[in-house]
């Protein structure tokens, strides 16, 4: 979708751009897939804040999105391209020939009466969900399944593609937006082509409040509070305390490891770093 400018009438509209939603076919959702959104903003279930800069927000509806694409071997035809306020991609709504509808993350390229099917004897073209092992080497996939069943975990936002590289034994090689290349089991499904709406990267925001309607609430730096507040507050002038940053726990917030060693390591041919 291009992106849409605005003459400067004030300070905030002179960098701030959109898309033109000239994609987009249907407005409204629906309504048979909504579920509601339940707010909790950083709180957990005693009300303590417990992520920090999360709270306020427009209120949204949650669209079930099939991430499984279990109907196999069923044709579906694309009825409308729609917005999603819960993710970057927009979102495409399905119509299965037996009567059920579902929604799928759009692909580049989808347009509306568009043919999709999944499953091991799907056609191999852009939307159409198989196995790893049944998809050309070199080919670009998209919402990739790291378990068998679970449903796609990997490359899912808008304007990302993965490379299908390698075969090696019951795995396959595939090359994350990253760079970082992983083993994937061939058994695991694959949507054909890349996640749609790729000039979201190019969207600025312009003013503070857009963020505010994510429910982005605004960040203090720790050199800017009091010594009670956080480790790199005080001091005379600008300070850092003289230290390397850390959060207000005092753990390392630059360059350090904080992720702990997860199984899933050994399936990094390649890492991204």
């Amino acid at each position: 979708m291009p992106v849409k400018h605005y003459r400067p009438y004030t300070p905030s509209r002179r960098f701030m751009t959109v898309l033109d939603f000239s994609e987009i076919t249907k407005k409204k959702p629906e309504k048979s897939l909504l579920r509601p959104l339940k707010k909790t903003a950083g709180r957990n279930n005693q009300g303590r804040v417990t992520s920090r800069r999360r709270g306020g927000g427009h209120k949204r509806q949650y669209r079930v999105v099939d991430f499984k694409r279990d109907k196999l071997n069923i044709p579906a035809r694309v009825a409308a391209i729609e917005y999603d306020p819960n993710r970057t991609a927009n979102i495409a709504l399905l119509f299965y020939v037996d009567g059920e509808k579902r929604y799928i993350i759009a692909p580049a390229g989808l347009k509306v009466d568009d043919m999709l099917m999944s499953g091991p004897e799907a056609p191999i073209r852009v939307g159409n969900r198989l196995p790893l092992d049944n998809i050309p080497l070199g080919s670009s996939v998209y919402n990739i399944e790291l378990r068998p069943g679970r449903g796609g975990a990997l490359v899912r936002s808008a304007g990302t593609t993965a490379r299908f590289m390698s075969k090696e034994g019951k795995y396959g090689h595939i090359r994350l937006p990253s760079g970082e290349v992983r083993r994937v089991l061939l058994i695991c499904s694959a949507s054909i082509g890349q996640v749609g709406n790729s000039e979201q990267n190019s969207i600025t925001d312009g003013k503070a409040g857009r963020s505010a309607w994510r429910g982005r609430r605004p960040k203090v730096r720790g050199v800017a509070m009091n010594p009670v507040d956080h480790p790199m507050g005080g001091g005379e002038g600008k300070s850092a305390g003289g230290r390397h940053p850390v959060s207000p726990w005092g753990k390392l917030a630059k360059g350090g490891n904080t992720r702990s060693k997860k199984k899933s390591r050994k399936h990094i041919v390649k890492s991204r770093k």
